[in-house]
């Protein structure tokens, strides 16, 4: 008898991506963003991913709003995090409950939980208890600081985390105080960081036989983003990076490095010489810095082109710089990036739907395979919707 995890696995079309994990199955027991973001960039490669909920409410994250907007009882973000999962509904809390996971775990190649250090191993479901029922499952664990130390209980929450990792501390304007990232940076970075770790998993597994476990933290994850400054900052006496107290972009990078307003919007300016952006400019000033002045002066230097900027339209600015091969860009808000062609042609956006007339406009992978960019079908599921399909099929112990 064939695993009914293993069969039916899609097969692609030729003119869609290739479905490069189908016949991988992962079973999710995390919840909120960071672990069901790394399952969600498993099933976008073809994995079938099984969400294991709590049967009163499910994930929280189905009641988490970014807005008052809701989706067939659901969240936004829970749609956006989890389309394409299959929902099964178990109590934890109970050994019957715990043995279900365990005979799931049996025929899983991947594993993937985010609870608070200690409490996957007093439900006896991590990683060694799991491995020895299934020597080749990859198993994924995401904490907020890592498995141990002073901070291992405090919340593994995004925002503090932030706080924690230097980045916000990194973010904004010299006057301002530390600025947060408008995202749940944290969050997403960790998913990513952990599917790309579990991708690896399934790679030695296919060479040795043998899993792994594969652990980040969303403190990693943010250090790890931090590699190229914290280089710097190791390697050069420990110096800290003053923010520009004005525009600020990057700790520590020259003017003209910013943000500027014009008189209808905003442009941005990267790495530019400042005696050729004068010039364009019409800023004989701009001379009279010499190489060093763009760092210690940069402020002095950023309000002179900002004065500059603000007297005529972003159009007017683009049409001079970008012809002189000037490293700059037009601000857009989401509206005008969704009805620019250069977004619409990267095709990133699908509709999906479901047997209850549900529809969500959600984005697609950010990657393309053979040409293609992998699309999704199917919303994400309501609670428990199914736990007959999965939960009350008789698994066999043999292949």
């Amino acid at each position: 008898m064939g695993d009914p995890f293993k069969m039916n696995a899609p097969v692609s079309r030729p003119d869609e991506a290739p479905r490069l994990l189908a016949g991988i199955t992962v079973l999710d027991l995390s919840q909120f963003l960071s672990g069901p973001l790394a399952s969600l960039r498993l099933a976008d490669l073809g994995a079938e991913v099984i969400k294991v909920e709590r049967p009163e409410g499910g994930d929280l994250c189905r009641s988490l709003y970014l807005s008052d907007t809701e989706i067939g009882g659901d969240s936004t973000l829970f749609h956006a995090i989890n389309r394409g999962k299959k929902s099964v509904t178990v109590d934890l809390k109970s050994e019957d409950g715990r043995d279900q996971v365990r005979r799931l775990a049996e025929r899983a190649d991947i594993v993937i939980q985010n609870f608070r250090p200690g409490v996957i191993e007093r439900l006896e479901l991590d990683y060694k208890a799991l491995s020895a029922l299934n020597p080749r499952l990859v198993y994924g664990s995401i904490t907020g600081y890592g498995p141990s130390g002073p901070w291992v209980d405090r919340p593994g929450q995004d925002l503090l985390a932030q706080a924690r990792s230097g980045l916000m501390w990194l973010n904004g304007n010299d006057d301002e105080g530390p600025v947060p990232f408008g995202l749940a940076v944290a969050d997403i970075l960790a998913g990513h960081t952990l599917a790309e770790g579990l991708l690896a998993g399934l790679v030695r597994r296919s060479v040795t036989g043998t899993g792994a476990h594969i652990e980040t933290s969303l403190l990693e994850a943010l250090v790890d983003l931090q590699f190229e400054v914290l280089t710097t900052h190791l390697n050069d006496g420990k110096r800290l990076p003053k923010r520009s107290g004005f525009r600020s972009a990057h700790a520590y990078l020259a003017a003209p490095y910013g943000v500027y307003s014009t008189r209808d919007g905003w442009l941005a300016i990267a790495m530019t010489p400042l005696v050729k952006l004068g010039d364009l400019l019409n800023i004989p000033a701009l001379r009279d810095y010499s190489g060093p002045d763009a760092f210690s002066r940069r402020d002095e230097i950023k309000r002179i082109i900002a004065e500059e900027l603000s007297r005529k339209d972003t159009a007017h600015w683009l049409g001079i710089l970008e012809p002189a091969d000037i490293w700059c860009a037009e601000v857009l808000d989401w509206p005008r990036l969704l009805e620019s062609d250069a977004f619409r042609r990267l095709d990133m956006l699908q509709k999906l739907t479901n047997d209850s007339s549900i529809s969500v406009e959600t984005t697609r992978a950010g990657l393309r395979i053979d040409g293609h960019r992998p699309r999704m079908t199917a919303t994400a599921p309501r609670l428990g919707e199914h736990n007959a399909a999965v939960l009350r099929k008789q698994m066999p112990t043999n292949d």
